[in-house]
C-alpha cells in the first residue's frame, strides 16, 4: 500500500481540472509537500490564494512539457530545492478534435510532445533517484482512447495508445525494483473543459472530476496496476480481443456511439477547466 502521508507529489498540467483537484487531495492525505508544474502562469500564480493556509506546501514550477529542455531543467530545480520526489502524477494532456486530415503538423507534434513524450521525459527526469531510492511511484493519466480508435481523435488516441504502452512496458522493467510502482489510468470522459461538448456513448456516463480524481487517488493508494473506469472501459480489452472488427465497429460505433461522441466536440475555452 502506497500513502501520501509526508510525501513529496509532483503533478503536470497541475494548476487546473483534475490535476488541481488531485493536489487538494493530496495534501488532505498528508503530503508534505505538493509540487506543481503547469505552463499557464495566471493559474500558477493564483494558487497561493487558492491553497490559503497550505500555500507554504505547494511550490510551483512553469514548465512547457512539449520542451524536453525544460523538463530537465526544472527536474533539476526541483531536486536541488525539495531533494526528491515521492509520488509522480503525469497528468498533463491536450486534445485537437478534427479530421485528420486537417490537422497542422503543429498540432501533430504538440499533442505527441505534451501527452506522450512530456510524460516519458518528466519521468526520466525523476527516475533514477526514485531507483536509488528504492522508492517511488509513478502515475500516467491514459485514456480508455488508448483501446479504441475513435473519429476526430487519431493523434489523441495515438498519444495515448502509447501511454499505454510505454506504461505497462516501464512497469515490468521495473518489476526488480519493488519500491518503484507504476499505475496507469484508463478514464472515459471526463467532464472538464478539455472535452466540452463531447457526447458521451449509450452507458459511458461523463466521469466527475472530484469524482475520478479521488479515484486516483484511491488507486494510487492500493498499488493499482490500472484503473479503469466507468465499467464499459473495463470490457474494452475483452471485447477487442474477442470479436471481429467489423462486429465490433458495429457494436461501438452504432450501438454505443463511441464513433460520434466527437461530433459535437467544442474544446477548452480559456475560463475554463
Amino acid at each position: 500500500m502506497s500513502s501520501f502521508n509526508n510525501k513529496h507529489v509532483l503533478i503536470t498540467g497541475g494548476a487546473g481540472g483534475i490535476g488541481l483537484l488531485m493536489g487538494e487531495l493530496a495534501l488532505a492525505e498528508g503530503a508534505q509537500k505538493l509540487i506543481i508544474w503547469d505552463i499557464d502562469q495566471e493559474r500558477l500564480q493564483r494558487l497561493a490564494e487558492h491553497f490559503g493556509e497550505h500555500s507554504s506546501q505547494v511550490a510551483r514550477y512553469t514548465v512547457d512539457v512539449s520542451k524536453p529542455d525544460q523538463i530537465y531543467d526544472a527536474a533539476e530545480q526541483v531536486l536541488r530545492e525539495q531533494s526528491h520526489i515521492d509520488i509522480l502524477i503525469n497528468n498533463a494532456g491536450i486534445v485537437v478534435g478534427k479530421r485528420f486530415a486537417k490537422r497542422s503538423r503543429e498540432e501533430i507534434t504538440q499533442t505527441i510532445s505534451v501527452n506522450l513524450l512530456g510524460a516519458m521525459h518528466t519521468t526520466r527526469a525523476f527516475l533514477p533517484n526514485m531507483i536509488q531510492n528504492d522508492s517511488g511511484h509513478i502515475v500516467n493519466i491514459a485514456s480508455a482512447s488508448g483501446y479504441l480508435g475513435n473519429p476526430r481523435m487519431s493523434v489523441y488516441a495515438s498519444s495515448k495508445w502509447g501511454m499505454i504502452g510505454w506504461s505497462e512496458s516501464l512497469r515490468l522493467e521495473l518489476k526488480a525494483n519493488k519500491g518503484v510502482r507504476i499505475t496507469t489510468i484508463e478514464p472515459s470522459f471526463i467532464k472538464t473543459g478539455l472535452f466540452a461538448g463531447v457526447t458521451p456513448p449509450l452507458l459511458t456516463p461523463l466521469l466527475e472530476p472530484k469524482d475520478i480524481s479521488q479515484r486516483i487517488i484511491q488507486a494510487v493508494k492500493k498499488d493499482k496496476i490500472h484503473l479503469r473506469t466507468p465499467f464499459m472501459v473495463k470490457l474494452l480489452p475483452f471485447l477487442k480481443g474477442t470479436l471481429s472488427t467489423r462486429i465490433f465497429d458495429f457494436i461501438a460505433g452504432k450501438l454505443f456511439g463511441v464513433y460520434r461522441s466527437m461530433d459535437t466536440f467544442e474544446g477548452r475555452k480559456n475560463s475554463e477547466t
